[in-house]
C-alpha cells in the first residue's frame, strides 16, 4: 500500500533501487539504459563521483540558507561560473529549483523591468505553438501545448502564439529552408504590429524545441531575424534552455549556434544532472540595472533560492561539463548516434523524419511516409511505444500531439554525455524492439 500521490494512478512502477553510469536498476536487478536521461536531465549518469562529493561535502559545511539573510560560496561561485560561458551580455544569474520556476522568474522579471522603465503597458507575452515552457501557471499560460494547457484554460493568463519554426510538416515545397524561416520569423513582426508594440512585453522560445514538438531545431537564419525583430520593437527576448541547453545540443548554451544572444536564458535538467533539484534564470547587466537602480527589489522570490547544497552540486556539474571535457563528447557522440539512427530506421514505412541535435534527438512516427499522415491518436502509440522499450530495457520518451497537441507523435531520445559507442547498438535495439511490438506489420 503506497501513500505516493503518482503521475499516474492506474500504474504500478517498479522502484529504483541504484544507479550506475548511464544505467538505472530496479530492485528485481534489471537494467534500463537512461535514452532519455529521465526527462533530458542525467547528462552525467547516476554516479559521478565529483557531483555526489560536492554535495557531501557541502552538506557537512551548511545544507541551507535562506537568501533573505544569507549569500552562499557556491551559489557565487556558480553564478561565476555560468556568466563566464553565457552568451555575451548575461551577466546575473538568479538561483532556483527547476525550469519552471526558472521560466516565472523570467516572465515575472520582464514584467517588472517594464514597470522600472516606465512602461506598465507592456504585458503581452508571445510565444509558439507546439512549445512548452512549464507546468506553472504563468509558464504553461506561456506554452503552446493545448492538451497541457487545456484543463487550466480558465486559469490562465491570456497570451498569444506564432507558428513553431517546423520545416518538417510546415515548409513548402516552393520555398527554400531560408525563405520558410523568414516568413516565420516575420509572424513575430506581424503579431506584435496587431497588438500594438508598445503593449508587448516579451517572445518566448526554445532554440531547440523539447518535448512537445520532439527535438525540432529552427532553421538557419530564423533566430538572427527573431532577434532583429526584438530590437527593433523594444521586446525582450527570452529563451528557454531548460531542457536544450547545459551540453545538451552540442553547445553549452543551445542559442550558441543560431548566433544569438537573448535578454533572459532559462535553464535547469542538465544544470544539475538529476543531482539536485536546481535552476537558473540569467539576464543582462541592462536588466538588473532597471532593477538596482529603480526599486532595488526583485518582487518575487522562493524559499528555496541559491540553495547551498542545490547550488555545490551545480557548480561540481558545470565543472565536469567544461573543465573536465565532458560536454565536449556531445556532438560527436550524437553525430554517431543520428547516423546509426538513421541507418537503422531512415527508410522506415512509420518514421517520417530524424531529428535535433547532440545528444537530443527525435525520430516523428507517421502512417504514412508520402503524406505525412499522422497515425490515429486512439491507438495510444507513445504509451505503448514507452512501455515496450521500457520492456526491452530502454527509458525512452514518447509523446503524443506533436502537431497540434492532439494528432502526431515521435520518439524523444535524450542520453547521457557519457555513453560509450557501445551503448548506441542497444538504443537502436531496444527501438526496434519497440517498434516491432507496437507499429503496425
Amino acid at each position: 500500500m503506497s501513500n505516493i500521490f503518482p503521475r499516474h494512478c492506474k500504474k504500478t512502477l517498479p522502484v529504483v533501487a541504484r544507479g550506475e553510469g548511464p544505467f538505472l536498476f530496479d530492485q528485481s536487478g534489471k537494467a534500463y539504459f537512461d535514452g532519455s536521461g529521465g526527462a533530458a536531465v542525467s547528462c552525467l549518469g547516476h554516479s559521478d563521483s565529483a557531483v555526489i562529493s560536492a554535495i557531501k561535502d557541502q552538506v557537512d559545511a551548511v545544507a541551507f540558507a535562506h537568501t533573505g539573510f544569507f549569500s552562499s560560496a557556491p551559489a557565487e561561485a556558480l553564478s561565476q561560473k555560468l556568466v563566464s560561458h553565457a552568451p555575451k551580455g548575461l551577466d546575473r544569474v538568479y538561483l532556483v529549483s527547476g525550469g519552471s520556476e526558472a521560466m516565472e522568474s523570467a516572465l515575472k522579471l520582464a514584467r517588472q523591468f517594464a514597470l522600472e522603465k516606465g512602461e506598465a503597458d507592456r504585458r503581452h507575452v508571445i510565444a509558439r505553438r507546439q512549445s512548452y515552457h512549464g507546468n506553472t501557471l504563468g509558464a504553461l499560460a506561456t506554452g503552446g501545448n493545448m492538451w497541457r494547457r487545456e484543463p487550466f484554460a480558465p486559469m490562465l493568463m491570456d497570451t498569444h502564439h506564432i507558428s513553431p519554426c517546423y520545416a518538417y510538416r510546415e515548409k513548402t515545397d516552393q520555398e527554400s529552408a531560408w525563405e520558410y524561416g523568414q516568413r516565420v520569423a516575420l509572424e513575430l513582426e506581424q503579431k506584435i504590429e496587431s497588438l500594438g508594440a508598445e503593449n508587448v512585453l516579451a517572445f518566448v522560445a526554445e532554440p531547440v524545441v523539447g518535448a512537445t514538438l520532439g527535438a525540432v531545431p529552427a532553421v538557419e537564419g530564423y533566430f538572427k531575424t527573431i532577434r532583429h525583430i526584438c530590437d527593433k520593437y523594444g521586446v525582450l527576448l527570452i529563451l528557454d534552455e531548460v531542457m536544450c541547453g547545459m551540453g545538451r545540443t552540442g553547445t553549452l548554451f543551445a542559442c550558441e549556434q543560431d548566433g544569438v544572444e537573448p535578454d533572459i536564458c532559462a535553464v535547469a535538467k542538465g544544470l544539475g544532472a538529476g543531482y539536485q533539484p536546481v535552476g537558473a534564470m540569467l539576464c543582462t547587466s541592462e536588466i538588473y540595472d532597471a532593477i538596482r537602480d529603480g526599486s532595488g527589489f526583485f518582487q518575487h522570490g522562493h524559499t528555496y533560492n541559491g540553495h547551498p547544497t542545490a547550488a555545490a552540486a551545480a557548480l561540481a556539474v558545470l565543472t565536469r561539463l567544461t573543465d573536465d571535457g565532458v560536454a565536449e563528447r556531445v556532438a560527436p557522440m550524437g553525430a554517431k548516434l543520428k547516423a546509426a539512427l538513421t541507418d537503422q530506421f531512415g527508410a522506415h514505412p512509420f518514421v517520417g523524419d530524424i531529428r535535433g541535435r547532440g545528444l537530443f534527438l527525435a525520430l516523428e512516427l507517421v502512417a504514412d511516409r508520402a503524406t505525412k499522415k499522422p497515425f490515429d491518436p486512439e491507438l495510444g502509440l507513445p504509451a505503448k511505444l514507452k512501455a515496450a522499450a521500457f520492456d526491452a530495457g530502454l527509458i525512452c520518451y514518447p509523446m503524443g500531439g506533436t502537431i497540434d497537441g492532439k494528432s502526431g507523435a515521435h520518439l524523444l531520445l535524450a542520453p547521457p554525455f557519457i555513453m560509450e559507442d557501445t551503448h548506441i547498438d542497444l538504443i537502436c535495439d531496444a527501438v526496434k524492439c519497440a517498434f516491432q511490438d507496437v507499429l503496425p506489420t
